[in-house]
């Protein structure tokens, strides 16, 4: 019996010896670290002679060429990610940047470059072409922009924000993974001792970033307790360091007339607008307006006008329009043509300052109206070129603007606030001439949402919102409307004629009236001291630079005793 038990008992200690092993090995197989290594060159999806771009932590689907040993960026992407102040003029074949102090320009593939007039000579090109696109050396990127950067064999890290971010250190050697999971892939060994980016904790594992660049996941048990650091911004790698913007202000606000002239005769009405315009310390003479595809402008300018206006005490921005002329003439302008080419452009911005300082005039008033849509880049150029000369020239620069909205962004309030001394809001023109939609010409609440929509752009020390001197009557016949302007200076004299009871307006902070007559129906949203005065409540509030009004003569002396008054706050 013995013997016919003992071979069963072998037998079942073997199947048992057999099952644990497989057990054992299941076991060990389930449970223990996976070793297999992910080629970091197919993690970072590797191209030859390309770089693997990451700003912060975020890897762009974009790579950088590289040409004899020079990182390269696509334009659109530093516009778009680092630096949106680089301007290529496509017909000329350009790259320019410009600052505070002049102008960066180089040739694409060529290695001479120049800045701020002086000519150097670069061991490679400051930008290139590739497949119709214009690339720039990362170098100059970094040299003109807050940009810091680390090349490695195969990765571009680039860094343009220095906000905390969490961290901890590695308490044991381990690994960090392709995936949450002990049998995920490895991408690389962390030493103990070794701090990582925390960028993402999860039940057990965490998402982290070595040093190296390389984001993964790491076992939470590895790693002490997270701290806020806060990085150390570091002056830029090719030495950037921020441009200063110095500026030409009056040492009071700012309170502009536009005096309205439509010809050199029309500057012999001086005397006669200033009078009344008690406080003014700023006149803008209508002298200048763009007449031509080359960016001639015609001219009312006279030095004596500026000579007589500065015996007044006021200091005098001459306007320059792109309109009058073209409405006088119906001549065509193509303003892409002005304004997008550098020679045409420089040519303008050195008329425009060389016009100014030889009449004695103070500053420049720009009030370009008719800006294509795409002009956003070339005008802000424009702007840029502009500012230039008129800050070694002690010019004052102001630019007048719409109500910001959706459909005139080409006019850069980002661009404006940053390098011009002045700009001012035409308060004005909710409803317009004829527009056949009666209303208001400047509601208090468009008003009051056009300056806060304005100051995220525009610092409030350059702001000047301008007031209207004017209304508009409507006459409302069926479905036709017709409109005719009514000034403040004979507004009185017109509501007494018609003898119709003003009401007040509480949304639209005006006195309103309205009449029927015959077929007619009549419609006014007044602009009197009233209205002028909660228009003038909302600038204080905001403690804007000024206040312009538009236009000289059509003013009376109480509303410019008002404006004064603002003056002074």
């Amino acid at each position: 019996m013995r013997r016919k038990i003992f071979p069963i008992l072998i037998a079942l200690l073997l199947m048992i010896l057999i099952g644990g092993g497989a057990v054992g090995v299941w076991l060990k197989d389930k449970y223990s670290y996976g070793t297999d290594e992910m080629d970091l060159r197919t993690y970072f999806e590797v191209e030859e002679g390309k770089l693997v771009i990451f700003v912060g932590n975020e890897r762009i689907a974009e790579k950088a060429p590289v040409q004899d040993g020079v990182c390269y960026l696509n334009l659109n992407f530093v516009k778009s990610r680092i630096n949106d102040g680089f301007y290529y003029d496509r017909s000329e074949k350009k790259l320019l940047y410009t600052d505070a102090a002049g102008t960066f320009e180089a040739t694409p593939g060529e290695k001479e470059y120049s800045f701020y007039d002086v000519k150097n000579v670069s061991e490679y090109p400051p930008c290139i072409v590739l497949n119709d696109l214009i690339y720039v050396a990362l170098p100059y990127a970094a040299m003109l922009s807050d940009l810091e950067y680390q090349v490695s064999d195969y990765r571009l890290q680039l860094v343009t924000s220095w906000e905390p971010y969490e961290a901890a250190q590695v308490t044991k050697d381990t690994k960090i993974r392709y995936r949450g999971g002990i049998k995920s892939e490895v991408l690389c060994d962390v030493s103990q001792g070794e701090t990582v980016e925390v960028l993402e904790n999860l039940e057990k594992w965490c998402r982290v970033r070595n040093k190296d660049g390389v984001i993964g996941y790491m076992e939470n048990k590895f790693l002490g307790a997270t701290t806020t650091v806060t990085p150390e911004k570091k002056t830029g790698s090719a030495g950037y360091v921020a441009p200063e913007y110095t500026m030409e202000h009056l040492s009071e606000k700012v309170c502009l007339g536009w005096h309205a002239i439509g010809g050199v005769g029309g500057n012999a009405t001086l005397e006669e607008v200033v009078g009344s315009a008690i406080g003014m310390n700023v006149i803008a003479p209508t002298w200048f307006s763009l007449k031509d595809s080359e960016g001639n402008f015609r001219s009312f300018a006279e030095s004596d006008y500026v000579k007589r206006a500065h015996k007044y005490g006021l200091e005098v921005w001459g306007t320059w329009d792109d309109f009058n002329y073209r409405a006088e003439t119906g001549e065509k302008v193509d303003e892409t043509a002005v304004f997008a080419t550098t020679t045409a452009r420089r040519r303008i911005v050195k008329n425009m300052v060389d016009t100014t300082v030889g009449y004695g005039i103070d500053g420049i008033n720009l009030d370009f109206e008719k800006l294509p849509a795409d002009a956003w880049e070339y005008f802000g150029q424009f702007l840029k070129e502009l500012s230039v000369e008129c800050r070694k020239n002690k010019i004052k620069l102001s630019v007048d603007n719409y109500m910001p909205n959706e459909g005139n962004k080409q006019y850069r309030l980002d661009v404006q606030g940053q390098v011009v001394d002045y700009v001012i809001l035409m308060g004005y023109d909710e409803h317009w001439h004829g527009s056949g939609k009666p209303g208001s010409v400047a509601s208090i609440g468009f008003i009051t949402d056009g300056i806060a929509k304005t100051l995220e752009s525009v610092p409030a020390e350059k702001l000047v919102n301008a007031v209207p001197f004017y209304t508009i009557l409507w006459k409302i016949e069926g479905s036709t409307v017709t409109d005719e302007y009514l000034t403040l200076n004979n507004e009185p004299g017109f509501v007494r004629r018609m003898g119709v009871e003003t009401v007040w307006d509480e949304e639209a902070g005006q006195n309103y009236m309205e009449w029927t007559q015959g077929s007619k129906t009549y419609k006014c949203w007044l602009e009197d001291l009233d209205s002028i005065s909660m228009k003038l409540n909302v600038m204080s509030a905001n403690d804007l630079a000024g206040v312009a009004a538009w236009r000289l003569g059509y003013g009376t002396q109480d509303v410019w005793t008002l404006l004064s008054a603002f003056k002074q706050m």
